[in-house]
């Protein structure tokens, strides 16, 4: 797929820096649409999904911000890749934009060469899923119960509070309820990272799992590490798994 084939959206209110962005990718071959608020442009992505294949999301909006915005895009099962491109610096706001969905955060100021490469690296790497299982609307396991369409979950009939993405790792789990899933392909089917990237992120959710479903997360019975080959999640531990 050449270059000029990919459109992409930039969510940016700083018009100065939304047209420089604009010129500069639209000189690399890439078709892009600019829009200063994050409605406008969750507008354009639910009406036309397979026509933006990469979103460059801002996260001070006005009227809705872009955690909102990328959370809301995954929600309705979205999978492109997002770029967040943001002032905000802290740990806590690139560890929220990763929570929601978002493929990769760069902080403003940025160089130009870099954010280029990081759009030319996402595009060339990103492959819709196919055969995607259909979307599990409520589960139970355990003492746990689910329901991935209101995002409430509960477990001893505790409330559980989860991010987007945990429910979107616990689905992918019980859709392969049963199988070793290496950790690369979570990467990809999950955060949308292609490629072998260097990340503990898997490890960092299945222990926050671990820690809201399992009786005793120290030793799991029910999201299994398998040594050198990757997870397991198990419904029914003892049966015939």
């Amino acid at each position: 797929m050449t270059s000029d084939s990919h459109h992409i959206v930039i969510v940016e209110d700083e018009e100065h820096l939304a047209i420089g962005l604009k010129f500069n990718l639209e000189a690399e071959g890439y078709r892009v649409t600019n829009f200063k608020d994050g409605v406008s442009a969750l507008a354009l992505i639910q009406a036309h999904p397979d026509d933006v294949d990469l979103l460059i999301l801002d996260l001070m909006l006005p009227g809705m911000s872009g955690y909102n915005v990328c959370e809301t895009l995954r929600g309705h099962g979205w999978d492109r890749p997002v770029l967040i491109l943001s002032a905000r610096t802290l740990p806590d706001d690139r560890r929220q934009g990763f929570d929601v969905g978002a493929n990769q955060y760069m902080s403003k100021p940025f160089d130009l060469d870099e954010l280029i490469s990081r759009v030319r690296n996402l595009l060339t790497h990103h492959r819709p899923r196919v055969n995607t299982p259909q979307p599990i609307v409520e589960y139970s396991f355990g003492k746990a119960r689910v329901n991935f369409e209101t995002f409430e979950a509960t477990c001893d009939g505790s409330p559980i509070r989860m991010t987007q993405l945990e429910m979107k790792l616990l689905q992918y789990f019980i859709q392969h309820e049963g199988r070793v899933i290496p950790r690369q392909e979570l990467l990809e089917s999950v955060w949308g990272m292609h490629g072998q990237v260097q990340t503990r992120a898997p490890d960092q959710f299945i222990r926050r799992l671990r820690k809201a479903f399992e009786p005793d997360p120290a030793n799991p019975r029910h999201f299994l590490t398998i040594r050198d080959a990757g997870y397991r999640f198990v419904a029914e531990p003892g049966g015939n798994n």
